[in-house]
């Protein structure tokens, strides 16, 4: 383990490890002391995943953000920083019932989220796309053109795409659902990869 950088010329500390135990429980009174004093607006923690590691953030609203790796979570920390509020802190315990149901999902042991979600991040035609989205079942596919219809702007089919592209709830609201026309998969804010694994796993 190295040791810790104090910025000590004198070499005072030399030879100090952190002691990962105490800094953890430390961490876990901090982001509780937050919370409790309503200083925690945005909670997050990753998590492993089958298709990569995923970045989870809630607010007490509910869960507010999913990224992919290839979505950069520093930068998705950041944006939650600017658009949500600056009181960000990693707290895992508060996004412990959604880890749970994505590790159930991605088990093949749940095939609906029951939990509450902060849509604020979306707005407009692509708040309804989103909305939508949430009652296309497990295993089941809907084209881009089918989900401009039910919307009610049936000529929208690449404002549908881009609504998908932009779903700040990836895997939970199941965007990876909506396929092309033509029965290709089309693109997918986690990568064509992570959506094939998402559809298999469903068609299993």
């Amino acid at each position: 383990m190295a040791t810790i950088d104090r910025g000590d010329p004198n070499g005072l500390f030399d030879g100090l490890t952190p002691d990962n135990a105490l800094l953890n429980e430390l961490h876990r009174r901090l982001a509780a002391d937050a919370q409790s004093a309503g200083l925690l607006d945005v909670a997050y923690r990753t998590m492993d995943t089958p298709v990569g590691t995923l970045l989870l953030a809630a607010t007490p609203a509910g869960l507010v953000r999913v990224a992919y790796p290839n979505e950069d979570h520093d930068s998705v920390l950041t944006t939650l920083s600017e658009r949500v509020s600056p009181r960000v802190l990693a707290a895992p315990a508060r996004l412990d019932a959604a880890a749970r149901e994505i590790d159930e999902y991605f088990a093949g042991a749940r095939t609906h989220f029951d939990l509450p979600l902060d849509l604020q991040l979306t707005g407009g035609f692509r708040r309804q796309v989103i909305e939508h989205l949430i009652d296309i079942g497990y295993g089941h596919r809907e084209s881009y053109a089918t989900v401009a219809a039910a919307v009610g702007n049936p000529r929208a089919v690449r404002a549908v795409g881009s609504a998908c592209a932009h779903n700040p709830l990836p895997v939970v609201i199941p965007c990876h659902r909506v396929v092309r026309s033509d029965g290709s998969i089309g693109q997918y804010v986690g990568g064509i990869d992570a959506k094939n694994t998402l559809l298999t796993l469903e068609a299993a």
